[in-house]
């Protein structure tokens, strides 16, 4: 009967420490870069939270929270994941937002919730007219802000990349190889929108480049796009002009 008590109270501290043990940790980066046919990049990172039960109401209290900073839950949650991985060198990023979002209970002791980060990144790509439509887009592997190794900027070994290009697109080179999908046949990933890279995988020669046809529909709005804004201030002079005209010509006809 001793040892069954004995037993009895180890199990129960077991238990309670187990329960009394606090704990929030960043477990896992995904970062999706979402191009298209300009030169900015939508970019969408999520941050995956586990934390102790007895953790829960310090999470909620600080997502309730709306001056806590980007560094502030850095510093809460002790990670350096926590940061923008995608910055161009010759510009700021745009329209940047952070959600903490919902709890997810794994079981009675442990919860989970993620963290996103959406913000515009500019320059991203630069551009560069091959053939009537046809626009190469290079990647500017400078805009990578991932994990400094001795050998180079590689992705941490809790961490996956995500490059999404528009649908049709010829993509013309990539290093290193993405680890999903796997090439065609001829090497190719010209029938896919989505390559991934895993943990670890090093990025300090990244390359990507691809080839996107644009449509007669959309050359036509380029077109004029273009010459609207090289030439702004004198169409606004001559709808001034035309406007003033017209006012003078209806004068005339109503008044005289």
């Amino acid at each position: 009967m001793r040892i069954n008590a004995i037993l009895l109270s180890a199990v129960f501290l077991c238990f309670a420490c187990g329960n009394s043990f606090a704990y929030i940790n960043a477990t896992y980066l995904n970062t999706t870069v979402i191009l298209n046919a300009t030169t900015t990049a939508h970019v969408i990172e999520t941050v995956t939270i586990n934390m102790s039960n007895s953790s829960v109401a310090q999470y909620l209290q600080d997502r309730q929270a709306i001056n806590l900073t980007l560094s502030d839950w850095a510093s809460t949650l002790h990670t350096n994941l926590l940061i923008q991985h995608i910055l161009s060198p010759n510009s700021s990023v745009g329209r940047f937002t952070l959600l903490p979002g919902p709890l997810l209970y794994s079981n009675s002791r442990t919860a989970q919730a993620t963290l996103t980060m959406s913000y515009i990144d500019y320059n991203i790509t630069s551009i560069t007219n091959i053939g009537p439509r046809r626009f190469e887009y290079i990647f500017n592997g400078g805009s990578l802000n991932f994990e400094h190794t001795a050998g180079g900027q590689s992705l941490p070994p809790d961490a996956r990349l995500n490059i999404i290009v528009p649908k049709g697109t010829e993509i013309v080179s990539v290093y290193p190889q993405p680890d999903f999908p796997p090439p065609s046949f001829l090497g190719s990933y010209n029938n896919d929108t989505l390559l991934s890279w895993y943990e670890g995988e090093p990025l300090h020669k990244f390359q990507f480049s691809y080839i996107v046809k644009q449509s007669l529909q959309n050359e036509v709005i380029t077109y004029f796009s273009t010459m609207y804004d090289n030439y702004k201030q004198e169409i606004y002079l001559f709808l001034i002009i035309l406007v003033s005209i017209m006012s003078v010509y209806i004068y005339v006809r109503v008044f005289t």
